[in-house]
């Protein structure tokens, strides 16, 4: 057991050694690459859609933070104005009923912005790292199908021709090129329709923030207006003199 896992080990060494070796040759300009102009644009493309995701999703999350830490400090208010504001005032029910307004109001939107936002966001997100990983394991098997390439190349070069090596060679490279071209095409498939989900993933996530948005900023409005002239009418009544204290005169 020991053995294999030995053996295992080495031959995983002498594979990142001979990927790295080629990697070497071919950034000092002594081995050919084989190059995909089209592949290379969808990596582009894929880097620049999962920067831009991993953005959107960050700040949605974080004016989603903000937006409950806004209910949390609304809520507060409203309970410092109960306590504040006397029974015996106008408007006292009134203002109890606006604050239950405006908490529902809140919690209606953090829930919208939970549900129909930032979890679509983040299932679209969750998609990049496992392309990622694919897109780094077609780097690998092209350095490998590049490698054996050229391993087949010196061979057939030599100046004693060895035809059993030459034989294996070319079974290796046929093998790295299966394998390769299978990853590579999986990837011409997926990557341009992961693409494509950019569009719809951020148009359907934005409609309905601003959406919920547009409804709490209203609903919010008309809570607003009623506390202002709850609060007029407080004004009033204490103009006309309706809550002075009586004054009574001191002993002597």
């Amino acid at each position: 057991m020991a053995e294999n896992k030995g053996g295992l080990f080495a031959k995983t060494v002498q594979k990142h050694a001979g990927r790295a070796k080629e990697k070497i040759l071919q950034n000092l300009g002594k081995a050919d690459r084989t190059v995909d102009d089209v592949f290379d644009e969808y990596e582009i493309n894929f880097n620049r859609q999962q920067t831009n995701a991993n953005r959107l999703h960050k700040e949605v999350a974080n004016y989603l933070r903000c937006c409950r830490a806004l209910h949390g400090a609304s809520k507060s208010l409203f309970e410092t104005l109960a306590e504040v504001y006397e029974p015996e005032w106008v408007g006292h029910e009134l203002l109890y009923a606006q604050a239950q307004n405006s908490d529902m109001l809140w919690t209606d939107f953090c829930h919208k912005l939970q549900d129909q936002t930032l979890t679509p966001l983040t299932a679209y997100q969750q998609q990049f790292p496992e392309f990622r990983k694919k897109i780094d394991k077609r780097g690998r098997k092209l350095v490998d199908y590049d490698s054996q390439r050229h391993q087949l190349e010196n061979l057939q070069r030599a100046g004693r021709r060895d035809e059993y090596k030459i034989a294996r060679s070319r079974d290796t490279l046929e093998t790295a090129r299966v394998t390769y071209e299978a990853l590579n095409k999986e990837l011409y498939d997926e990557l341009p329709t992961l693409y494509d989900q950019r569009i719809p993933n951020v148009s359907s996530s934005l409609q309905a923030l601003f959406a919920a948005e547009a409804t709490v900023m209203a609903e919010s409005s008309k809570v607003a207006k009623e506390l202002e002239a709850i609060a007029e009418k407080l004004s009033k009544e204490c103009a006309k003199g309706t809550y002075k204290v009586k004054r009574g005169v001191a002993p002597r």
